[in-house]
This record gives structure tokens, sequence and C-alpha cells, in this order.
């Protein structure tokens, strides 16, 4: 039986690091096969001590804290990875929890040769309760919110771009290389892309399951996706290739809204354009309103679910955007 480490970047996350940790320790996976190294970047409330009382209370389980002093999830990642003893690592995160044959599934899918990464399916689960992490829950799992990726909408096993975390052999490193440090987001799948790149393959089981707990309230979801459109365009400098039609969706439509805007101040038809995509729009978020409400029968979520995908949209577009304009002023001024 081959041994795994688990390796999870971390900061300030004294509220969910347990709930990972409890998870972790009911795997069907041999505890004594397993280690579990953290990657901490000093975090400032009770997380290592909360991570310090569950080694107390199990103890048969390896687990070890290093330092990440650059506190950038890549950095974190990379500090892990050197500190893992494993032939297999599996790459989570302070926010999500693995079903209990996520590890077993992930070995055995690697031993069966699928590909070089594996990966599974997100099912998002509110981060706290109360209808706007609801509303947020429901929107980043759907297509209209995320697009068609794979490992948040479901669908066959497959070859597939990217996949969140992902599990591979330690020797991978020696082919691809760290995760690039110089993103401080994205890094999965960047790291995806260099794989495909080599010849690799990257894999998606469905049945490779975790929960992941979104973000609560709208202000840190715009962060979220802020910082998601930003390095997203970064990331496609390096790998133009990698670039997908939904990724390019969210740039056009806030860039399409801002120029109609713009010109409807002198033009009474490109206003009616405007009025007529701003309908088109709402008309959308309305019908994923109703769905949000028949499956939970949550009135509130008809307001929440179209503020939070619109937050999304607009997070992610304006940060792509704003990240193409501040590489072009920076090309410019050299």
């Amino acid at each position: 039986m081959p041994h795994v480490s688990i390796i999870i970047p971390c900061y300030n996350e004294q509220s969910t690091i347990r709930l990972l940790l409890d998870a972790l320790y009911t795997q069907t996976f041999s505890h004594s096969n397993m280690e579990i190294v953290i990657a901490d970047g000093f975090s400032t409330d009770r997380t290592r001590f909360e991570i310090e009382a569950w080694k107390s209370d199990y103890p048969e389980i390896a687990i070890k804290v290093v330092d990440n002093p650059k506190r950038v999830i890549p950095a974190a990642l990379n500090t892990a990875l050197k500190a893992a003893n494993g032939d297999i690592i599996i790459r989570l995160d302070a926010h999500s929890i693995p079903e209990p044959d996520y590890v077993s599934r992930s070995v055995q899918d690697l031993q069966e040769g699928l590909g070089d990464n594996i990966g599974g399916q997100w099912q998002i689960e509110p981060g706290t309760s109360g209808w706007i992490a609801a509303s947020i829950a429901f929107a980043a799992a759907h297509p209209l919110g995320v697009g068609g990726a794979q490992y948040r909408i479901g669908g066959e096993p497959q070859i597939v771009d990217t996949v969140p975390f992902g599990a591979f052999y330690k020797n991978l490193v020696k082919r691809i290389g760290f995760y690039d440090e110089d993103l401080l987001s994205n890094e999965d799948y960047e790291y995806n892309a260099r794989i495909r790149q080599a010849g690799g393959v990257v894999w998606f089981d469905p049945k490779i399951r975790s929960n992941y707990l979104a973000r609560s309230t709208f202000g840190d979801l715009s962060r979220q996706y802020w910082r998601y459109g930003y390095w997203k365009f970064q990331m496609l400098r390096k790998y133009p290739q990698s670039i997908r039609w939904r990724q390019a969706l969210p740039p056009l439509f806030v860039l399409s809204i801002f120029i109609l805007g713009f010109f409807s101040i002198w033009f009474n038809w490109i206003l009616w354009i405007l009025v007529f995509v701003t309908f088109l729009y709402f008309s959308a978020l309305l019908v994923v309103a109703m769905q949000a409400l028949k499956r939970s029968g949550n009135i509130h979520l008809v307001l929440g679910v179209p503020i939070a995908i619109t937050t999304m949209h607009f997070s992610w577009g304006s940060a792509f955007l704003w990240s193409i304009a501040k590489t072009i002023i920076s090309s410019i001024k050299k």
C-alpha cells in the first residue's frame, strides 16, 4: 500500500480546520499509511491551537505543521510538498470536507493509470447558516454562475482541463516542477495546464467527492472572485492556449455593459440595446432564482441568488479587465 501525504494550505481557519481533520480521520484508507502536512501562514486566530488539540485527540494519524512565511497558497503548497514523505500527494483545502472514500478512490484511480492528476466533484455547501450563505452556495454550483466546469456541475468520468485540488504521484514534481508562486490564485489550473502541456492527463472522477464550504458574505464572495479574475488573466498570459469560452464571457459582458452605458448617453438606440441586454440578463437570473426557490423553499433566495451570481460575474469580469489594463500600462511604462 502506498504512503499518502495530504497537503493543506492554511491561514486563519479556526472555524473549518477541525471539520477537515475530522473528515480525514474517517477516511477508509489506512491511517498508518497517511500523513497530514499543513502549511500555515502564521495564523493570527486559534487555528494552530485547534490543530494541536486535534493532534492530542487523535495521535494515531501523523500530522505536522510547517510555516509558510509568504502567506500565499502556491508557496504553502510548495512548502508542504517539500515536507511531505508520501509516494502520493493529495492536495486539499481548509474549506473542504472530503467524503470517507476520498483518499482510497484517489489512490485507486492513480494506481489504475487513469491520469497524472486525479480529482473529483465539489459539493458546494453554505459556509454558515442564513439565506446569504445559502444563496452563495447555490450560485457557486450553478452553470450560470460558474460555467461548465465538470468538478462543479458533475458529469461522467473523463479527461478535463482542471480539477479542484488533485492527487498525483510525488515524482510528478520532477517532471512538472513546483507550483508557480508568481500567481496568487489559479494555481491549480496553472499546474494542470503544465501537466497537459507536458502530455499528461488530468482525470475527473465524479465518485471522488468533497464538500466545499462557500463564502458566507457577498463581500467575501466579491473579494474571492476579484482575486480569481485578476490572476486568471495573468495565468492566461503564460498559457494563452488554455483559455475557454466560459472564461471570456464575464469580462466581455462587463465590457459590453460599460461601453453600452457610456454611449447610451448620446444615442437612444444604444440605450435600448442596453435595456434589452439588461432585461435578458435579469430574466436569466430570475429563472435561476425560481429554481433555487423550488429546491430550497426559501423565499429569500429569490433575492440572494441573483445578487450572488451578479457579484461573481462583475467581480470576476472587472478584475480580469483590470488585470489586462494594468499589464498594458506596465508594458507602456517600460
